[in-house]
């Protein structure tokens, strides 16, 4: 058999031994699929409110102005007799009435303008229920309508401190001055204003607290009752 290793020109076997060289210099550099390899997924294109994020209000939002909640100087006379409260009441913390009786007040505005005789009830007297009850009654019969919407209440002020004792009976009675802002407007069956403003107004009320110290309150009832409103 004839030798054709011979028959080859030199150029050519130099040219095949360079293109091996090249092929097995790149199969180590890139190495070569298995087949266990896993297919890289493509990644979906995020759609224009991906990429723009989660949308986020920043409409401010108006924030009511903290509660100025005041007790008299302790050398006045209502700081001297808040002082024999305290002494003969033990578990009494002014502080803590301050804002029992700012919630109080709003939910006593909320309830006389919705007609709420239930909640009155269980937070006055029963000489004030009568007055607000009669007060309602007459609003009704005459086709009005009370708005009052309390926007903030800038101050709560303990005014004075009464204590009274009577057939062994000591009785309390607390004098509180709110100012608040306000829209408190009676509307008439025409829907119109009678009296009031439909617009923001500062108002100020007083309002007398009572309460028999060493008696419990009824159930439900609150242990500070309304007695008295007016305006300043």
């Amino acid at each position: 058999m004839q030798n054709l290793a011979g028959n080859v020109p030199v150029y050519l076997v130099v040219l095949g031994l360079v293109a091996a060289f090249l092929v097995l210099r790149l199969r180590s550099i890139l190495g070569k699929r298995t087949g266990l390899e896993r297919p890289i997924a493509p990644q979906p294109v995020p759609s224009a409110m991906q990429r723009r994020g989660p949308s986020v209000d920043t409409t401010a939002q108006p924030i009511e102005p903290a509660t100025d909640r005041r007790l008299p100087d302790p050398s006045t006379g209502a700081g001297i007799a808040l002082a024999r409260l305290r002494e003969r009441d033990r578990g009494f913390d002014p502080e803590i009435f301050l804002r029992q009786a700012e919630d109080s007040f709003r939910r006593i505005v909320r309830a006389f303008a919705e007609g709420d005789r239930s909640t009155l009830r269980s937070m006055l007297t029963a000489d004030a229920f009568a007055a607000f009850d009669q007060a309602i009654t007459a609003r009704e019969q005459a086709g009005e309508t009370q708005r009052s919407e309390i926007r903030a209440v800038t101050q709560v002020r303990l005014d004075d401190v009464q204590l009274t004792e009577q057939n062994g009976t000591w009785r309390a009675a607390l004098e509180v001055r709110f100012t608040s802002d306000q829209i408190s407007v009676l509307m008439g069956r025409d829907g119109l204003p009678v009296s009031g403003a439909d617009a923001v107004t500062e108002l100020v009320d007083i309002w007398i607290f009572e309460r028999l110290l060493d008696v419990a309150p009824q159930p439900g009832a609150a242990a500070w009752r309304l007695a008295v409103a007016r305006n300043a």
